[in-house]
């Protein structure tokens, strides 16, 4: 028997679950922390690692006392994160800023000269991310920052993901050179690759700007898979915590991929991680490179099998700003959505509120309901909304299938899942397969897996998934509610790529002008206010 703590740190809390090897978890905590958003630019979203760490720390008191055991009886603590969310250090790991959360978009305009220079010089790398490189990623976000704080360039030490960054502080680790660095993290947002070199070479940096030039270096050390090490808990964070100091802590990663395998991920598994956006996992045996996906990467979600990454860029945000327009909230509005039936709302919604992830990398857009009449409702937009994301899904599944990855079962986890039946029944529907939800949280659960790897309590993800994950409860597909979603489908992948895919259709200019439109008429604002 052992005890294990599992961190998730999630877009607006941090979760900490103890969990014990035989009984499973005895307690969890959560504690909030602020989300700074400018109402005058959108795309703005960051967070202070101070206030990540107060949290980490009383979450981690609070879960302890709530499980009724001594913080001496905790063996290891592994911790996930959101990602890309980066955060530009001096060389003493000090930040000199906020995260650059994953849902910061600002750095639009920096990932597309990426992924121009990318393919104008035929870097191998870009292949393996989808083939376009995204503003929720590592290098775009960092070239953002470089530009826009010329003051703070002479202290820049490095830069990193959260994952690496809460692991380093709470081991103690005060020299850049010294972080182990996730696989998970790297791979996907910032196109390291172990079979092409690591990162991309210091020249093709330096054409996308020279204000890369050296950051190549900065970012150099030991790049690691989960089931390594990144070391072990300090004294100063074994006393903050109320743990013992020197248990193991492993490797991090992204809460998605954690989560994934704490849904019972196998290969050929696809898990849609549900929560304020998707993140869609998957396991493969083999490499398939998918075009507009968020990177293949060996080691990423299950240590000696290639990951794969796709998603959608908002999914219970958009069901809470509905609702939040509506003067409510979403179980209040979603009161009476389990009578609702396909199609029968007339509309069709394009979740595009944040931009898009997958498959059409694309952050100029904005999300667009179609069918709209004069006694249309809220709730009526809300069950669309779920329909939309549903079919959104459907679209990667299907671009995955095309190009050779085999999904064996879809998984519905994260935080929505499990609350909302209405969704579960909807993607089933809509997907036309059954959909399994586990029959309890799986959220930290991911992480207290690689915790007890890390504890050396069991010897493979996949023993410690016999014992850990829960059943699943499994959501089959209506061929009625089927036969009206399949044309739906056809009508709304017709939209998804005519409005959606720059260029593509004289529809490809709506949503980007209406954005630039917004965005000047702002800026006019401010001129003459000042």
């Amino acid at each position: 028997m052992a005890i294990v703590a599992g961190v998730d740190f999630g877009t607006l809390s941090v979760r900490v679950a103890i969990v014990d090897s035989e009984r499973g978890v005895l307690a969890s905590a959560v504690a909030e922390y602020p989300l700074h958003r400018k109402r005058e630019d959108t795309e703005y979203a960051t967070q202070s690692h101070e206030d990540h760490m107060r949290a980490l720390a009383a979450a981690t008191r609070d879960a302890v006392k709530k499980s009724g055991i001594s913080g001496e009886q905790v063996e290891a603590i592994a911790l996930d994160t959101t990602g890309s969310s980066v955060i530009p250090v001096n060389k003493n790991m000090q930040p000199l800023g906020e995260y650059y959360l994953w849902c910061d978009h600002r750095a639009k305009g920096e990932a597309a000269e990426i992924t121009e220079v990318a393919h104008r010089e035929n870097l191998e790398a870009i292949r393996w991310c989808g083939g376009v490189y995204s503003s929720e990623w590592g290098f775009s976000k960092l070239l953002h920052w470089l530009r826009h704080n010329p003051s703070k360039r002479v202290e820049f030490g490095s830069a990193f993901e959260h994952c690496d960054m809460v692991a380093a502080t709470v081991c103690g680790v005060t020299d850049p050179r010294k972080v182990k660095r996730s696989v998970c993290a790297m791979g996907h947002k910032w196109m390291w690759n172990a079979a092409l070199g690591g990162l991309p070479p210091e020249d093709f940096l330096v054409k996308v700007d020279p204000l890369l030039r050296g950051v190549r270096e900065k970012l150099q050390g030991e790049y690691a898979t989960s089931d390594e090490l990144a070391g072990k808990l300090s004294a100063h964070w074994a006393e903050k915590l109320g743990l013992k100091a020197g248990i193991p802590i492993p490797v991090g990663a992204f809460d998605a991929h954690w989560d994934a395998i704490g849904a019972g991920c196998r290969t050929d598994d696809m898990v849609n991680v549900i929560g304020t956006s998707t993140c869609m996992i998957g396991i493969t045996p083999s490499v398939n490179l998918v075009p507009g996906v968020c990177g293949v990467v060996q080691g990423s979600v299950h240590p000696q099998r290639a990951g794969i990454e796709a998603g959608l860029s908002a999914v219970g945000d958009i069901f809470n700003a509905i609702a939040a327009r509506a003067g409510t909230d979403v179980q209040t509005l979603s009161r009476g959505l389990e009578n609702y039936r396909a199609g029968q709302t007339g509309l069709l919604r394009m979740t595009w509120d944040n931009g898009d992830r997958t498959v059409l990398v694309n952050p100029n857009l904005r999300g667009m309901t179609l069918g709209w009449n004069l006694q249309s409702t809220a709730q009526d937009e809300l069950f669309s909304a779920i329909e939309g994301t549903a079919f959104h899904t459907r679209v990667i599944l299907d671009r995955m299938a095309e190009h050779g990855v085999h999904i064996k079962r879809v998984i519905n986890a994260g935080g929505i899942p499990q609350k909302n039946d209405v969704l579960n029944h909807v993607y089933a529907n809509v997907l036309g397969r059954p959909v399994l939800v586990p029959d309890k949280n799986v959220v930290s659960l991911g992480s207290a897996i690689f915790a007890f790897l890390a504890a050396g309590t069991f010897k493979t993800v996949d023993e410690a998934q016999d014992k850990i994950c829960p059943d699943h409860k499994e959501y089959g597909p209506d061929k009625h509610q089927q036969s009206v979603y399949d044309p739906l489908y056809s009508v709304y992948r017709n939209l998804y790529f005519a409005f959606g895919s720059p260029g593509n259709t004289s529809f490809a200019s709506v949503l980007p002008t209406l954005i630039r439109t917004a965005e000047k008429a702002k800026g006019n604002l401010k001129i003459t206010a000042s």
